[in-house]
């Protein structure tokens, strides 16, 4: 069960890392969007490529006041909040499959 335990535990961290990397990506792309940039830039397109399917879903609920687009805040608090989650419940299994 040990080796059971050390794999949940490693998922963990790698679902925090991935959700840790999403947020920073977001925000990469919303610092962009202030400044004047050409949007076929080889790192403009990455992050719209990564982000977007993120982001999409998010794009469907009225969430623009004015001309400001709420979309990055509510996917930033929908990472934050399924991180949290699946984080503590991949930890809890690995802690009673005996992972250390």
């Amino acid at each position: 069960m040990f080796v059971f335990g050390e794999f949940f535990k490693s998922l963990a961290f790698l679902v925090n890392g991935v959700c840790q990397l999403l947020y920073w990506l977001i925000f990469a792309r919303i610092i962009i969007s202030w400044f004047p940039v050409d949007p076929y830039h080889s790192i403009v397109q990455f992050l719209h490529q990564v982000t977007e399917p993120i982001l999409a879903p998010f794009r469907r609920l009225p969430l623009q006041i004015g001309m400001l687009d709420l979309t990055p805040l509510v996917a930033f608090i929908a990472i934050q909040f399924l991180n949290t989650v699946l984080v503590r419940i991949l930890l809890n299994m690995a802690m009673q499959l005996g992972a250390a």
